[in-house]
């Protein structure tokens, strides 16, 4: 057994008893009221999920296992001369809750390496696709693709005992995190880097750096890829695309069909595509200014005029944040180290002088603080990753190493069938008092 999955094993072990305890003698105590705003609002603030793997603090920021991202990125094991950590240690940490060291760290590289092969069959898939494809229809499918790969569903026929249902949907869940940066930049390389790219991973590379080298990008676009995927990791379990792996992994799905079906959720316009709509905004702010960094005083009438006009600023509020995003001043600081003189951040920085003091004068907005989509569109511009589209497929094979992390939990802790239940308009009228006409 693996130095990981011996830790998780552990870590199942104590967590178990807890679990059963609080759900055999406090399964009754209330810890939430439901208000017809939030029913009719989506669910909105409603605590009805579980998750050790992260928190969304309103000061703090996103805490993964307890950590802050300020923490993670400062105690999680680096590359040798990297800037930012393995992506793989930070799957450690969320399974595990514990910083791995860096001997533990070479057992988990070997592993994942021996993980990555795909199947020629997901090629032919991708290949099949027509160029005009969205990447992340392709990224979907080729997920589905591999589940005929699943060892739970081969378990499961064999009448494996619940209690170890994690053990094979940790070997689905590390298999296919291996395998997703390769499926993604093979995506890239088919859609837009005709010619270019590396087919096959370097088996001396770790995960954050052979996708940059698979899409053929040079140093630093290995720590873009490790900053990238990590600070996009987890958010919580109730945003749509981990609710909706959880929620199809509840019915014991396997990963396959719940992480392909997690990626479609991301693709939405009001969950994954902010990011793109914000560097959208920006080109258009960029070439309304006549292609130059306005001043302050430019910015703040143009941001006025915005408000002013119905719009809103994209990049900045947040539902639960009331601070800069943390996973902005990561990208922020990297910005100012590697492309400090990049035209579009330039803009990006005069507006993080503007906006916040112009959104609480305008009093509309509870955060008025930019979060993280505010700024990863121009990183990726910077590195010549122009493709809108290919922003999403990023954005999942980070979030992947929260949801895989959740779902083996799910597992091991037993966690039942989702089945909320609903009420009726006419229930909710009475509830309130309505008289009906």
């Amino acid at each position: 057994m693996s130095v990981l999955k011996r830790r998780l094993y552990e870590k199942i072990q104590e967590q178990r008893p807890i679990t059963a305890r609080l759900n055999k003698e406090f399964g009754e105590v209330v810890i939430d009221q439901v208000t017809i705003s939030q029913v009719i609002g989506g669910m909105r603030d409603i605590k009805c999920l579980v998750t050790d793997i992260s928190y969304l603090d309103p000061l703090e920021g996103i805490r993964y296992r307890g950590y802050t991202l300020p923490e993670v990125f400062e105690k999680l094991p680096k590359p040798a001369g990297a800037e930012f950590p393995y992506v793989e240690a930070l799957y450690y940490l969320l399974l595990t809750g514990e910083i791995p060291t860096q001997e533990e760290m070479k057992e988990v590289l070997i592993d994942f390496n021996n993980r990555r092969t795909i199947p020629h069959y997901v090629w032919d898939v991708i290949d099949a696709f027509p160029s005009e494809s969205h990447p992340m229809a392709i990224l979907s499918a080729a997920v589905m693709t591999l589940q005929r790969e699943s060892l739970f569903n081969i378990r499961y026929r064999e009448g494996i005992n619940k209690n170890d249902y994690w053990d094979s949907t940790y070997e689905d869940a590390t298999n296919l995190m291996a395998k997703m940066p390769l499926i993604g930049a093979y995506i890239y390389n088919k859609l837009y880097n005709k010619g270019k790219g590396h087919r096959f991973p370097d088996p001396s590379l770790d995960l954050g750096a052979n996708f940059a080298y698979m899409m053929g990008k040079a140093k630093p676009y290995d720590d873009v890829a490790r900053m990238y995927f990590i600070i996009h990791a987890d958010h919580e379990s109730g945003n749509v695309s981990a609710h909706t792996g959880h929620l199809v992994a509840s019915a014991l799905s396997d990963i396959y069909y719940a992480t392909s079906a997690m990626i479609n959720g991301l693709a939405g316009p009001l969950h994954g595509l902010a990011n793109q709509e914000v560097l959208r905004w920006l080109q258009g702010l960029r070439e309304q200014m006549g292609f130059k960094v306005p001043s302050t005083e430019e910015m703040k009438k143009y941001v006025w005029d915005t408000l002013n006009s119905g719009q809103v600023i994209p990049g900045y509020g947040h539902a639960v944040l009331r601070k800069t995003d943390p996973r902005y001043s990561v990208q922020r600081d990297f910005c100012l180290k590697y492309m400090p003189d990049d035209e579009l951040f330039q803009l990006v920085s005069r507006l993080y002088e503007v906006v916040p003091d112009v959104l609480r004068e305008h009093g509309k907005a509870k955060n008025p603080w930019p979060n993280v989509d505010a700024h990863s569109g121009v990183v990726q511009w910077y590195y010549d990753v122009h493709e809108y589209d290919f922003y999403t497929v990023l954005f999942s094979i980070g979030r992947a190493l929260g949801v895989l992390s959740n779902i083996v939990w799910d597992r091991a802790l037993g966690y039942s069938l989702e089945r909320p239940k609903s009420v009726t308009t006419e229930m909710l009228m009475k509830s309130a008092g309505i008289e009906k006409k």
